[in-house]
């Protein structure tokens, strides 16, 4: 009887060596992956002078919102600034740029496209002495 106790012992403490070993692996081994998923971003701030209102700014946001690799967006109405982060391995600032100017907007050096801003509602339009002849 004594052998047998011995031998269950021995056993359950065999398992749980083993089952203590795989669980520090396994920690071990989420550490690494999650240390080499971390991603590089950046961040910056547009100008947009184009902007007028509230409705300017949620077009802006949502649209930017859906580009790949943009994790936020923060339009501010009253400076007419658009601050941006997005992972550097998925899209850059250029990109950036050409999809505020894709919703109808000027974003720094990067002027609106004409068929864009012709389709954004009036409050959203510069006021007719800002407006440059081209997009009459």
């Amino acid at each position: 009887m004594v052998g047998i106790k011995y031998l269950y012992a021995r056993l359950n403490h065999q398992n749980m060596k083993k089952y203590f070993q795989l669980t520090l692996l396994a920690i071990v081994g989420l550490a690494f992956s999650a240390a080499a998923q971390q991603k590089t971003t950046a961040k910056a701030e547009i100008k947009t002078p184009t902007i007028q209102c509230d409705m300017c700014k949620g077009r802006i946001e949502k649209y930017l919102m859906r580009q790949e690799g943009v994790t936020s967006v923060k339009v501010n109405v009253k400076k007419k600034t658009t601050a941006v982060s997005w992972i550097t391995d998925r899209t850059n600032i250029e990109n950036i740029k050409a999809a505020i100017a894709t919703v109808g907007y000027d974003a720094d050096d990067v002027t609106a496209e004409e068929a864009s801003y012709k389709k954004l509602p009036p409050c959203c339009k510069k006021p007719a002495s800002e407006v440059p002849k081209v997009l009459e």
